[in-house]
């Protein structure tokens, strides 16, 4: 095992992902097998901690055991501490986030140590985008450059990865972080909620990317957090369903039906209070339609009689982004890594059985 060098970082790190899981000091001991004042020096970095014991923390805690050693990245996106006054069910979601971003981004650095992995280089948007218009126009130029205009979106983990940000979904709830660190972009989506609702958060998450992430002063060091959020959902909105695709909708005798915004969704695969929102932002329907429209969600029936089809679901059975895929069985074929650790880095895309065979089986990782 790899000798940890800050103890003092590792129990931290354990006490807070104790509070994340919702655990006493007592009820962590308990399934440990040890005696509380055990937990509570680990915790001070005051007791060292063999492979064991690490192993058995981490699935006792239900986080990977690289977590407990690698460093940490030093910018996160939404970052909060977990403090034993002011822990709440979103402190800990957010911290179990920040704990699968981490994970996501160590996996990244490993198969680029291998030397079987290249992250893509970053896009940004040439334009400062310290507005709503501005940000609007950001998401039309990543439409423009990838070839979309006005046409729906197929995949947002393949236009994250053309535009440099590797997305991987996550089996923790919440919706999604994003953090970058030197030359390489990160982001995790939950896979928990409805599909609509993990397409708005990947387009959230890139927008991070594209018109800065909320530490950076192109949005305007006076602007405010919420402002600064509600210019990213802008992004995020107009990438996934453009204004310009209610041109058609809005007609001259009263706006566009509910049928209509529902062939919208449908083909956009939006959710529905993304799809109303920007109806009215096109001028499509008034504020008033659309708090009537929002009372009634489409059904499933609904979507397959709008287009003739359900929309697949996206961010679903894709885990991974293509080229890291490619990277993992290319570092399994090559023996680098073994095969618990590729199943383990496709998470949950594939088991085992879909792994190629290989004839040796001596690996390093």
């Amino acid at each position: 095992m790899k000798e940890p060098g800050e103890w003092l970082d590792i129990g931290e790190r354990v006490r807070e992902c104790r509070m994340a899981a919702d655990m006493s000091q007592e009820e962590l001991a308990s399934e440990l097998k040890l005696d509380r004042t055990m937990i509570a020096k680990i915790e001070r970095g005051v007791r060292r901690v063999d492979a064991l014991e690490l192993a058995r923390l981490s699935a006792v805690l239900g986080v990977p055991l690289s977590y407990f050693l690698d460093p940490t990245p030093l910018v996160v996106s939404r970052r909060a501490e977990l403090a034993d006054d002011t822990v709440t069910d979103a402190s800990r979601q957010s911290h179990r986030l920040e704990v699968a971003l981490s994970t996501w981004l160590a996996d990244i650095r490993q198969l680029v140590d291998l030397g079987v992995f290249s992250p893509p280089e970053t896009r940004r948007c040439p334009e400062p985008v310290q507005d709503i218009a501005a940000a609007r126009r950001a998401a039309l130029w990543v439409r423009e450059r990838l070839g979309h205009r006005a046409e729906p979106i197929d995949s947002l983990m393949s236009v994250c990865e053309r535009l440099g940000q590797l997305v991987a979904v996550v089996e923790v709830p919440g919706e999604g972080a994003s953090l970058i660190e030197g030359d390489v972009a990160v982001a995790v989506v939950s896979k928990h909620g409805d599909p609509g609702r993990r397409r708005a958060t990947a387009a959230h998450e890139l927008g991070h990317l594209i018109v800065g992430d909320e530490y950076s002063t192109d949005i305007g060091v006076h602007a405010s957090r919420d402002d600064r959020e509600a210019i990213i959902d802008a992004f995020a909105a107009e990438l996934l369903l453009p204004v310009e695709a209610f041109r058609a909708a809005a007609r001259t005798d009263g706006g566009a039906r509910r049928e209509d915004l529902v062939v919208l969704a449908a083909r956009f695969r939006a959710s529905w209070s993304l799809t109303v929102r920007q109806a009215v932002e096109a001028g499509a329907v008034t504020r008033g339609v659309a708090k009537e429209m929002r009372r009634r969600n489409p059904t499933r029936a609904e979507l397959m009689e709008a287009v003739g089809w359900a929309p697949q679901p996206d961010l679903e059975t894709v885990r991974v982004p293509p080229s890291f895929a490619h990277a993992v069985l290319e570092a399994f074929k090559r023996s680098l890594i073994t095969e618990s650790r590729a199943v383990e880095l496709m998470r949950g895309q594939i088991v085992a059985g879909d792994l190629p065979v290989r004839e040796d089986t001596d690996c390093e990782l």
